[in-house]
C-alpha cells in the first residue's frame, strides 16, 4: 500500500515539474488600468492630508494651479481643483484624468504615473520630509507639471472628435488641415480666408485661418504691435458682424504674448480680448502666427468666443485643442 502511495506522489510531482517547465500564464492586468478616466475639462484632483491642504503646501498649490488664465475678460482658474485625503482616493475618485498626490515624511521625489488607475490618465507624485521640501520640489517642476496636465487635457479633447468637419478646400487653398467637430460650420470660405463657427447656448465659437505675406510685418514695430495691426486689418476686413461695426483688438487690455512651436514651426501665441468698435460686443481670442519658412509666409490661426455673461475658459480650451491639430499638407 505504501509503495502505491509513493508511486502516486512521484507521478504528481512529475506532472507539477512538467507544468513548471512550461511557460507560466501571464498575470492578469488590473482591469482598473483599462477603465475610462473621468472628469470635466481642466479638472484636477489633489490627493493630500487635509491639514497640509490648509497649510503652506495647499497655499502654494492653489496659488499656482488655480492661477487666472491669460486673456480671459473675467478671472477663471487654470484648473478646477478638488482636494481629498488618500483614504478617499479610491473607486470612482481615482479615475480622475489628472491627479497630483502629495506624500509627506518621505525622501524628496518627483515622478509621473501614466494610466495608473484609468486611461487616459496622468498622475504626478511629489514627496518630501517637510513642507518646505515639498513646496520647493513642486516649484522646481511647476512648468512641467502644468504642461503635462494641459497636454493630456488637449489630447483628450482632440480624441473626442469622431466625425470631423469636411473642410477639404482649406487643405487645397491654404495647404493645411484642421480636425474640427462637425458641430462647426463653414461661415466663410475664400481662397485666402476661412471662418468656422459653432453655435452655443449663449453665443458662438469661431475659428479663422488665413495667410499673411512676410513683408506685412514692419521692422519699426514690435512683434505684438505687428500682430495687433494684422488682426485689426485682416480680421476687420473679413469678420462681418451682424450688428455692424469693425472687429478689432480691444485696446483697453494688454494682450499676453509668448513664442511657441506649432506643427514643428516657430510661432507666436497671443491671447487677449477682441471687441466690435462702437458696439457692446467683446470676448477673448487666441491667435497663432506660424512662421511657414517653406512657403515664406505667416499662417494665422485664431479662435475667439462670443459668450456674454458666462465662463469662457473651457470654450477657449476647445478652440486651442482644434487649432493645435493643424497639419501642413503640401
Amino acid at each position: 500500500m505504501m509503495k502505491k502511495i509513493l508511486v502516486i506522489c512521484f507521478s504528481l510531482l512529475a506532472i507539477v515539474a512538467c507544468k513548471q517547465g512550461e511557460e507560466a500564464p501571464k498575470p492578469q492586468l488590473d482591469t482598473g488600468a483599462y477603465a475610462k478616466s473621468a472628469g470635466r475639462p481642466n479638472g484636477l484632483t489633489i490627493v493630500m492630508d487635509n491639514r497640509f491642504w490648509e497649510g503652506s503646501i495647499g497655499e502654494v498649490l492653489r496659488r499656482n494651479l488655480a492661477a487666472p488664465v491669460h486673456g480671459l475678460p473675467q478671472e477663471e482658474p487654470m484648473f478646477t481643483i478638488r482636494q481629498m485625503p488618500a483614504t478617499a482616493f479610491k473607486g470612482f475618485a481615482n479615475k480622475s484624468r489628472c491627479f497630483l498626490k502629495i506624500e509627506t515624511n518621505k525622501d524628496v521625489g518627483f515622478k509621473v504615473l501614466k494610466n495608473k488607475y484609468a486611461r487616459p490618465q496622468i498622475g504626478i507624485v511629489i514627496s518630501g520630509n517637510t513642507e518646505e521640501e515639498i513646496n520647493q520640489e513642486f516649484l522646481a517642476h511647476k512648468s512641467e507639471i502644468i504642461q503635462t496636465f494641459k497636454n493630456i487635457e488637449l489630447l483628450n479633447k482632440q480624441q473626442l472628435v469622431k466625425n470631423p468637419l469636411d473642410i477639404k478646400k482649406l487643405d487645397k487653398n491654404l495647404g493645411i488641415s484642421l480636425s474640427a467637430p462637425n458641430a462647426y460650420r463653414v461661415a466663410k470660405a475664400s481662397k485666402d480666408f476661412y471662418w468656422l463657427r459653432r453655435n452655443i447656448s449663449h453665443g458662438t465659437l469661431n475659428i479663422t485661418a488665413y495667410e499673411v505675406p512676410v513683408d506685412f510685418f514692419k521692422d519699426s514695430l514690435s512683434i505684438p504691435q505687428n500682430i495687433i495691426r494684422m488682426r485689426d486689418t485682416y480680421g476687420g476686413d473679413h469678420v462681418v458682424v451682424d450688428e455692424g461695426g469693425r472687429f478689432i483688438t480691444e485696446a483697453a487690455y494688454s494682450p499676453y504674448f509668448q513664442e511657441t512651436n506649432i506643427a514643428n514651426f516657430d510661432a507666436y501665441e497671443t491671447r487677449g480680448t477682441w471687441e466690435v468698435k462702437n458696439k457692446w460686443m467683446a470676448g477673448p481670442f487666441l491667435n497663432y502666427v506660424i512662421k511657414d519658412t517653406q512657403k515664406k509666409r505667416f499662417l494665422v490661426l485664431e479662435g475667439f468666443v462670443f459668450a456674454p455673461s458666462i465662463n469662457k475658459r473651457d470654450y477657449m480650451f476647445e478652440l486651442e485643442a482644434i487649432l493645435k491639430t493643424v497639419k501642413f499638407v503640401n
